[in-house]
């Protein structure tokens, strides 16, 4: 996500960093590299200009800053400014003060939009709100089967009707159901078309007349550009959108959705995918955002995920039995499992302050699949061997090797680390600080 943008920009205020004192000159050269990336990027022409001009404005001075760097300061000016055209705060789904809140799902065919209602309904029974999810698309094929298996592996009701095409008598039903259920939140999954046309816009505004939405959340593929403006603004004008979801930017989507679609609709992202996990789906904060494209970092939204993802309770009395007797092959395995959790290395990096392309592709070289291979390691060995692996002689470790499909030399080396990182947790125990 934004990946090649972050990559360039950084670039841009690399040079401007190495120079002592800048010139007015200076920062024109710099405001105009800024530019190019940011119409390579996709960014419409128009937002770019105005985007240029705030920064101008802002810069004027800038280099006779004695008391910070004013390249640092350039960058501080950049960031605010993304931050605003990206939406300039966070906000969240408006709930409705009597059950149920109806949020109806509107956008293209393809663009992720059934896939993302299951996601967000996981997301706000995970919040503790009871959600049941509607299928009314009654034109794609198996559009219901989709929502209907989506719904069963998230353990999310879903209402259905297959005796009749009636998308507006389908909606009603489905939000007079979970008003009798007493659920808190019904989530509207309609059909999408290949392109906007008048039917599917009238068929949307019968259905928004009938059942009054909280929400109306346009889904838009991140990948498409500045298509996704068009498109947004297109659904924003016949129904007054209240939100946008951007999906796939876990890809190698340019940015230019993003940082479009705020300025031009003045419609809030609410949420971006992140990848096709069921939790895959992040609230967007515009100033994280900005932090993340200018490379300095997410640190809050990482802490949310940990928080979200570790089991606090588990956490805890892993870390008494380290302080108490050390960290054996079992709590490993345990903290790896929850580690696993978080994603990928590169997806974990992204989120942290100045790490840069060099590292970002270190870590693409890293096989992904060596925790893997140290945990089929360790669930090829035996209870009293996790415990202690000292006893892990010749003929053991051999067998484990074979258990675990790798060669023993790997389990030799997986070991030696082990210890290493025992020695290394015990000093910080001895030593009065937390070992995580």
């Amino acid at each position: 996500m934004f990946q090649e943008l972050s990559e360039k920009l950084e670039a841009t205020f690399a040079r401007l960093r190495g120079r002592g004192v800048l010139s007015d000159a200076d920062i024109k050269e710099g405001l105009r590299e800024v530019r190019r990336v940011l119409l390579e990027a996709d960014v419409s022409f128009q937002l770019t200009r105005e985007f240029l001009e705030r920064v101008e404005k802002r810069a004027v001075g800038v280099a006779q800053l004695k008391t910070i760097q004013p390249a640092q300061q350039l960058v501080k000016i950049v960031y605010d400014e993304l931050t605003v055209m990206l939406g300039e705060r966070s906000e969240g789904l408006k709930m409705s003060t009597l059950p149920p809140t109806v949020i109806l799902m509107v956008g293209l065919q393809g663009s992720g939009k059934t896939t993302t209602a299951a996601k967000l309904a996981r997301r706000l029974k995970g919040e503790g709100r009871v959600t049941r999810l509607v299928a009314a698309d009654v034109y794609r094929p198996a559009a219901i089967d989709q929502l209907e298996t989506l719904g069963r592996d998230l353990d999310v009701p879903v209402y259905a009707d297959r005796t009749t095409t009636d998308v507006v008598r389908i909606v009603k039903a489905g939000v007079e159901q979970a008003r009798k259920e007493r659920d808190r939140v019904v989530i509207l999954d309609t059909a999408g078309r290949l392109q906007i046309d008048e039917s599917m816009m009238d068929e949307l505004r019968r259905v928004k007349e009938a059942v009054q939405p909280d929400e109306i959340l346009l889904v838009a593929d991140g990948m498409t550009g500045q298509d996704a403006v068009r498109i947004a603004q297109g659904f924003n004008d016949a129904l007054g959108v209240t939100g946008v979801i951007l999906t796939k930017m876990d890809g190698d989507a340019r940015g230019g959705a993003a940082l479009s679609i705020y300025g031009v609709t003045k419609k809030p992202i609410k949420f971006i995918g992140v990848g096709e996990k069921p939790d895959a789906l992040e609230p967007f904060h515009p100033d994280r955002m900005a932090g993340r494209i200018l490379q300095q970092g997410d640190v809050l939204t990482l802490v949310e995920k940990a928080q979200a993802t570790f089991d606090a309770d588990e956490a805890k009395k892993l870390e008494k039995k380290v302080r108490k007797e050390g960290m054996d092959l079992q709590d490993f395995l345990g903290a790896m499992k929850q580690v696993q959790k978080l994603g990928s290395m590169q997806s974990i990096l992204k989120m942290l302050p100045g790490v840069n392309a060099k590292m970002m592709a270190q870590a693409s070289q890293a096989d992904p699949r060596r925790l893997k291979h140290a945990e089929a390691i360790v669930l090829s060995m035996t209870p009293e061997e996790r415990r202690d692996p000292s006893i892990l002689n010749g003929s053991r470790r051999a067998r484990v090797a074979k258990g675990a499909g790798r060669p023993v030399n790997e389990v030799n080396r997986f070991l030696e680390q082990f210890r290493e990182m025992q020695k290394m947790m015990k000093k910080m125990a001895v030593g009065g600080r937390r070992p995580f």
